[in-house]
């Protein structure tokens, strides 16, 4: 079952490229921002690499605070559990 489910899926990808590659071809090879330079793709190269480190920086960033979030959470529930007034009882 799941064999034929990525058959499938990859049967529609293929149709959906066929479909729309007329459409590609019809302009000439410019894209959406019109004709290109060497200027243009090296800036776009550029920014795509300085995309990257600045991603993983800021995913970096957010778990480091979960992390810290995470210990301190844990710190708090070993002291609850230490102190003797958490316990219970009579």
């Amino acid at each position: 079952m799941r064999r034929a489910r990525i058959i499938a899926a990859l049967a529609a990808f293929g149709v959906v490229l066929l479909v729309f590659a007329p459409a590609a071809f019809a302009t000439a090879g410019q894209g959406f921002y019109g004709e290109s330079n060497d200027k243009t793709v090296a800036n776009a190269m550029f920014i795509t690499i300085a995309f990257f480190p600045v991603v993983i920086t800021v995913f970096s960033l957010i778990q480091w605070r979960l992390d810290k979030r995470k210990h301190a959470r844990m710190d708090a529930e070993k002291r609850r559990a230490a102190n003797a007034d958490w316990r219970g009882g009579w």
